[in-house]
């Protein structure tokens, strides 16, 4: 493919459309690989696909691979689903909820996401897909961005337990931030010192390309 060849040299935009919720969508090929990005961001595959798959992979492939049930909270193009799919060779049930639906119609399109069988997505936001589902799940994979902008309910305590409640016992929060300024990291601290140490282990995964920090909390069994 002429495209697939060239984006090694130069990034090759061939689909852009505004959505409601994410402003402007755009799928281009970058470096050999098709990238799903916001107006400012990488948002599926490409460098997200890389921070994630380093998350998963601190986890430990061997234990995704023994769980039954995985809560993916924002889809975007589908990037980690693929991971966990294709790479990991995960078979057991994964719910990825995401708000905007153009951003689900375009990893349908592009990135084939409604051909993964194991896969129920749900329209929904994700804070109130957190209050109402009654499911308990092994991993919580929690990817939500609005362009560079994370919302701030992601970081508030009420949000964090409701979350932890959810998780099975040995189960794990990824949690997959943003860091631009001092803020930021500020933020991140006081997330980490308000889940409950008797009963969760919390680790951080400082600069993943650049402005990424991954937050891990494993719930002890």
């Amino acid at each position: 493919m002429i495209r697939k060849f060239f984006s090694y040299l130069i990034p090759i935009k061939i689909f852009k459309k505004k959505s409601t919720r994410s402003k402007i969508i755009e799928v281009t090929w970058a470096n050999g690989e098709l990238v799903l990005d916001t107006e400012n961001t990488n948002y599926s595959y490409g460098s997200l696909q890389r921070i994630l798959r380093y998350g998963l992979r601190n986890i430990g492939y061997d234990k995704i691979l023994k769980m039954e049930h995985i809560l993916l909270l924002g889809v975007a193009g589908g990037s980690v689903v693929k991971t966990l799919v294709d790479e990991i060779e995960y078979k057991e049930k994964i719910t990825g909820v995401e708000i905007d639906p153009d951003m689900i119609e375009i990893a349908n399109q592009y990135f084939n996401l409604n051909q993964i069988k194991q896969l129920e997505v749900v329209i929904d936001d994700a804070f109130e897909f957190v209050l109402k589902t009654k499911e308990k799940y092994d991993l919580i994979i929690i990817d939500i961005f609005e362009d560079i902008h994370m919302p701030n309910f992601l970081f508030e305590k009420f949000f964090v337990d409701r979350v932890c409640t959810i998780l099975k016992d040995a189960g794990f929060v990824l949690f997959n931030t943003m860091i631009l300024d001092e803020a930021h990291n500020v933020r991140n601290r006081k997330y980490v010192t308000e889940v409950n140490p008797k009963f969760f282990q919390t680790k951080m995964l400082p600069r993943i390309e650049v402005h990424n920090e991954l937050i891990i909390i494993n719930k002890v069994a």
